[in-house]
């Protein structure tokens, strides 16, 4: 158990980082798709 806190501490940073990732893509992605016409956005 000595090493249980060096553990949880990188997972913890692992999925912080993850999800920190997931929504500046998101974000990204939202702010591009304003940029694209209507007639060239298949998922429409």
């Amino acid at each position: 158990m000595q090493n249980a806190g060096f553990i949880f501490f990188f997972y913890i940073l692992t999925i912080g980082s993850v999800l920190l990732f997931a929504f500046f893509t998101l974000r990204r992605a939202r702010e591009s798709a304003k940029l694209v016409e209507d007639k060239h956005k298949p998922w429409i």
